[in-house]
Formats: structure tokens, C-alpha cells, sequence
């Protein structure tokens, strides 16, 4: 019987450790997914462009940290995108909030708003589309 417990306790540990990895690899990809994408990586051409955005943060250097992927605030579909990109820079932190739509013609995202609030409450308004084409 000790037999048997103990092949069924190897067994365990064994799953265990192979759908912990599992979720770890899958949380790893997602976030190297999202990273990889035409909306965030506009978002974050926006952003190491305007000065007051950087200035504000203290940036450079400019640390994008991961996305939390159960945040209500990062959604995405087959046509638009919206993620709260958490940054850091020297003097301070705060979250890049992003929207985007997809050109289902083109098959390209397009920026619709980024801005930034920083942990002090302070809203830096980077791009709106609105504002831009007029």
C-alpha cells in the first residue's frame, strides 16, 4: 500500500509542477503577444513622443511593466483595443490608457485616444483623434 501512495504522491507533485509551468508559459505568451501588437506599440510611439507625457514620469529611461490581464480596462476584440499599460519612469509611475480601432479593410489598428495618469492623479492627454483631425 505504501507503494502505491507513494507513486500516487510522485504523480502529483509531477502534475503539479507541469501545470504550474504550463500557466506560467501561457502568461508569459500572452504578455509577449500584447507587447508585439500594432495598438500597443503605437500607444508607446505616442507617448516617447511627447515631452510633457515624458517629462512627467521623469523619463528616460522608460520602464513598460506587464499588462495586468485581469484589469477591466484591457480589452480586446476583432475590432478595437483598449489597455491600461502600466509605465515608470525616474520620478514617478502611472498607467498609459489606450484606444484603438482595427481597419477590418486594411487589416491595421488605428489610435482613437491615449493619455496618461500618473499616480498623483495628474491626466496628460497624448493623442485624440477627434482633436488631431481637426
Amino acid at each position: 500500500m505504501s507503494r502505491s501512495t507513494s507513486l500516487l504522491q510522485q504523480m502529483t507533485i509531477f502534475v503539479t509542477v507541469v501545470t504550474g509551468g504550463g500557466c506560467a508559459m501561457m502568461y508569459y505568451l500572452m504578455q509577449k503577444n500584447f507587447a508585439r501588437s500594432e495598438y500597443h506599440r503605437l500607444a508607446l510611439e505616442q507617448l516617447n513622443n511627447n515631452s510633457t507625457a515624458m517629462a512627467g514620469l521623469g523619463a528616460p529611461p522608460l520602464k513598460i511593466h506587464n499588462i495586468h490581464l485581469s484589469d477591466r480596462h484591457n480589452r480586446v476584440d476583432h475590432i478595437s483595443a483598449q489597455l491600461k499599460i502600466p509605465v515608470t519612469g525616474s520620478k514617478t509611475g502611472g498607467y498609459l490608457y489606450t484606444t484603438s480601432t482595427r481597419d477590418a479593410i486594411m487589416n491595421r489598428w488605428h489610435l482613437q485616444q491615449v493619455f496618461l495618469k500618473l499616480r498623483e492623479g495628474e491626466v496628460i492627454e497624448i493623442f485624440n483623434k477627434t482633436e488631431s483631425e481637426e
